[in-house]
């Protein structure tokens, strides 16, 4: 089977200074993906709309109206909007990452009394930030409040409970008295943060602009292609994986090393390494081309060398000559070694006959 066949380039797609990663959710017009902030290390949440079907459904100024609406909101209990981009056909909102997971998965059974309190708390304290910004949620549904508490329920969460969803809006509790009721209070801490408001909307109106001077950059960044069990043990020597990792190979045409090193890395110190013997390099992505500039007896020796993922912090290189003299290219690899004997993984049997050698 032809490995070089099976082998992909993995391709990570990049908004703007964003590498996005796996779908986290997907909704009728939109799906939020994992992405990370390349200049900051930062996680986000990147949410995905699709400009033809926001324009089919007549959205824009709804969705603009939530943007602006969240850039209102900077509260720690709130999950803030870093930034809002387009491209021609996107529209990509950059949400806080929060790891916590759904709130509905925390209360789904029984838990402790001051847990449940503790969330409460932040909920309230978010919504009574939002009432301070003038944003209410117009969405409740609570008409004839026919309800019961379970028996397990304390008294008085049960009193709040009753007052807080009592349908009539005259004697219904308000925020400020459920802030002063005794069993709100019990180990209540006020959130801290700062109060900076940047509610600069210009970013929301250039990513639903037209103009291609407005439009962040997509991209796909080539990452080495990964390399499957079957094609490792096809390189092998029978079934013997540790004729593969053995760095001591008999020199051919082809040879091979392996290493725990970054791959732009490794590509950096085979340029730093080959540079000094006389070669001309070309790069490509996770390919490099190397070429004598002096004529050997077959004449100028051609190198290419290929990274290979094998696992996410452990890559494979394959080098071996395209052109020239096999002695002349052993020569050329043992001179390499010596370069690159950093980069090189050995196991720790090679480790210890080396130390007794």
């Amino acid at each position: 089977m032809n490995r070089a066949k099976m082998s992909t380039t993995k391709l990570k797609r990049k908004v703007g200074k964003y590498e996005l990663g796996r779908t986290i959710g997907v909704g009728t017009f939109a799906k939020v993906r994992f992405a990370r902030n390349c200049e900051t290390g930062e996680h986000v949440a990147i949410k995905i709309l699709d400009k033809e079907k926001v324009l089919k459904h007549k959205l824009v100024e709804q969705i603009k109206r939530e943007i602006a609406t969240m850039k209102l909101i900077k509260h720690p209990n709130v999950v803030r909007l870093h930034e809002v981009m387009g491209s021609r056909t996107k529209i990509f909102i950059v949400l806080e990452y929060v790891t916590g997971g759904e709130l509905f998965d925390k209360i789904d059974g029984r838990i402790k009394e001051d847990e449940v309190r503790r969330y409460f708390q932040q909920l309230i304290n978010a919504v009574d930030f939002c009432h301070s910004r003038g944003v209410y949620h117009r969405d409740l549904k609570i008409s004839n409040a026919e309800f019961s508490c379970p028996s397990w329920f304390s008294p008085g969460a049960t009193r709040l409970i009753q007052r807080i969803l009592d349908p009539n809006p005259m004697t219904r509790i308000t925020i400020s008295e459920i802030l002063k009721d005794q069993w709100f209070k019990k180990g209540y801490k006020p959130p801290v943060f700062d109060e900076k408001y940047d509610t600069n909307l210009d970013d929301v109106d250039a990513a639903f602009e037209d103009s291609e001077d407005h439009h962040v950059v997509e991209e796909k960044e080539e990452q080495p292609a990964a390399m499957n069990a079957f094609e490792l043990i096809s390189l092998s020597k029978g079934l013997n994986l540790n004729n593969f990792f053995d760095v001591e190979q008999e020199y051919k045409r082809e040879t091979r090393f392996t290493s725990k090193c970054p791959a732009n890395e490794i590509v950096s110190k085979i340029e730093e390494a080959a540079k000094p013997l006389g070669f001309d390099i070309q790069k490509k992505n996770y390919k490099m081309r190397l070429e004598n500039s002096t004529a050997g007896r077959k004449g100028n020796l051609n190198i290419a060398t290929e990274i290979f993922q094998v696992a996410p912090s452990f890559h494979m290189v394959e080098v071996k000559k395209s052109k020239g003299d096999t002695l002349e290219f052993q020569k050329f690899y043992r001179s390499l070694s010596i370069g690159l004997k950093d980069v090189v993984w050995k196991s720790e049997e090679d480790m210890q006959d080396h130390l007794l050698n």
